[in-house]
């Protein structure tokens, strides 16, 4: 079976969108019709920045004003905001012995408040509409852990308590807000996060895929087949593993 998506007059937001899975969804969003915002303080790829109906706004998603300020800015420029993929985060390798202060904080912002803070965005526009479609990110690491990476496994797991929760609450507005499990993906972060030994460990036992592997699933969970809402997709092979 051949899955097809249209996205023709719809809108997405990417935060973190401008390299690796956000920007491959971005692509594939506005070649199937549609606008992308996308949201990011790193300089998009060179692809994503020659794509056509794709928007690249500097921001921090961490800053909330801004963040609210672009998406604003974004539905005043459209008219709409139809999807939303919160793709920004960051994961530093620290003990958490060793853990500053800031550092713990700067995770935390990046990769929960921002997410809460795009969800609180675009809400009133999807509420207004009564419909739309949010997909936050999970970790195999939100459920198992792993060494030097308390703060990011931390904020993955918070994900999934959040859009669930996010769920219930608009379920009645027809917005739909699920998580997404990527697995081990090919990006500059997770070459940051596992160099070496690691990174060979991930090739060897699950396997390392590409940003375009998550854009099926992202378009499916973006798109009015993913009638479900509050559920967690994932093609995590990685449960278990430790390194």
């Amino acid at each position: 079976m051949k899955a097809a998506f249209d996205s023709s007059g719809e809108v997405l937001v990417v935060t973190g969108g401008a390299q690796g899975i956000g920007a491959a969804i971005a692509r594939a969003f506005a070649e199937a019709g549609g606008s992308c915002v996308v949201l990011d303080i790193a300089e998009p790829e060179a692809e994503l920045a020659r794509t056509p109906r794709v928007q690249v706004m500097r921001c921090d998603v961490a800053d909330r004003d801004a963040l609210c300020s672009c998406i604003d800015a974004a539905i005043r420029d459209h008219g709409r905001i139809d999807g939303l993929v919160a793709a920004a985060a960051v994961q530093p390798r620290l003990r958490l012995a060793d853990t500053d202060p800031d550092d713990w904080q700067r995770v935390i912002d990046v990769n929960l408040n921002g997410a809460v803070w795009a969800c609180q965005a675009v809400l009133p526009a999807m509420t207004a509409a009564r419909r739309g479609s949010i997909v936050l990110f999970g970790s195999g690491l939100g459920t198992n852990g792993r060494a030097e990476a308390a703060a990011y496994a931390a904020t993955k797991a918070a994900m999934v308590a959040l859009a669930k929760s996010l769920a219930a609450e608009t379920a009645a507005d027809g917005v739909r807000v699920n998580v997404l499990f990527p697995g081990v993906i090919d990006t500059e972060q997770f070459r940051r996060a596992n160099p070496g030994a690691e990174r060979e460990f991930w090739q060897r036992t699950t396997g390392i895929g590409q940003p375009a592997d998550v854009v099926g699933p992202l378009l499916f969970l973006l798109s009015d087949a993913a009638t479900m809402t509050g559920s967690v997709l994932s093609r995590d092979r990685a449960f278990g593993q430790t390194t």
